[in-house]
């Protein structure tokens, strides 16, 4: 694939403050990519330096394998802050003036608007508009000139669960066109469901980059008991497939290395003499990894 971004090494200081610690990581064409990490972690100054908006104190990037911090921006469509348009005015007539500032054809402002799901209510004054109604119109607005790539800071920000549902629907359909987008989150909810890779962010560092099939890929875990829990730790301990163990409220909670059936490890430890009352196994989420993340970069 192509990469349409490539991030070398960049770092951004504020005096003393390190917002972003040397981080290096590439995004190829037609993918969702999700910044993901807590308020503070580096994303928003990220966004701001590939946008030319922030100089790098180190490092460099460069868009669609051009010269590092080339001027490929025509190229991009991005919304960095809360959508500003004048309130007076009709959803129309705001397309019109980006679509002048951006050199768009005005034929492109109804498909942009149907697109995003405001063709009916285009008449309608900004200032009458919902939260989700305005972003939804920014959307439409970065996408005028139709961008190679999409950027996006926190998209559901403040918006009520409808709205977040519209923006994830609307993300994944510009997605389907063909249009790589990279969005900044908070959310593990927002970018399991609506990302293809994933960056992780904490504290200006880069803890994972890379899908989020992947990160999510763990074996799992089983959660075991038996009336005699501390054979069953020494059985499950001897088993190669596991990794780690702990007791957990008269339960054994057992991490597997491997891909293993219930029925599998059940029928092992009853050749052992071990009879199970209880054999769950369980999938880590986005979040258990996230957090695991979080947790080694403490230690």
């Amino acid at each position: 694939m192509n990469k349409v971004l490539e991030i070398n090494h960049l770092t951004k200081k504020f005096g003393s403050f390190t917002a972003v610690n040397d981080i290096s990581f590439s995004v190829e064409k037609g993918n969702v990519y999700g910044l993901l990490g807590p308020n503070g972690s580096g994303k928003s100054t990220t966004l701001g330096m590939i946008l030319n908006a922030l100089n790098p104190t180190n490092g460099n990037w460069k868009w669609f394998e051009e010269e590092p911090n080339n001027n490929s921006l025509k190229r991009i469509g991005a919304i960095i802050e809360s959508p500003k348009f004048y309130p007076y005015l009709s959803a129309h007539k705001n397309l019109e003036i980006v679509a002048d500032i951006k050199e768009a054809d005005y034929s492109k402002i109804d498909e942009k608007l149907e697109l995003v799901g405001l063709l009916e209510r285009k008449k309608d004054k900004f200032q009458h508009y919902s939260l989700g109604m305005k972003q939804r119109l920014a959307i439409a607005g970065a996408l005028l000139n139709d961008p190679e790539v999409l950027i996006l800071d926190e998209p559901t920000n403040g918006l009520d669960p409808q709205g977040i549902i519209q923006i994830r629907e609307l993300i994944i359909k510009i997605a389907e066109q063909g249009t790589t987008i990279i969005l900044a989150s908070h959310l593990l909810d927002e970018v399991e469901k609506v990302c293809s890779h994933v960056v992780v962010l904490n504290q200006g560092k880069m803890l994972y980059a890379g899908s989020v099939e992947e990160m999510n890929s763990s074996f799992g875990s089983i959660e075991v008991a038996s009336t005699n829990i501390e054979s069953l730790q020494n059985a499950l301990s001897h088993l190669p497939f596991i990794s780690t163990i702990k007791n957990e409220n008269n339960k054994v909670i057992a991490v597997l290395n491997e891909e293993k059936d219930p029925a599998e490890i059940n029928k092992i430890l009853f050749e052992q003499g071990i009879v199970v009352s209880h054999l769950v196994k369980r999938k880590e989420s986005l979040e258990q990894q996230f957090f695991q993340l979080i947790q080694n970069q403490k230690n």
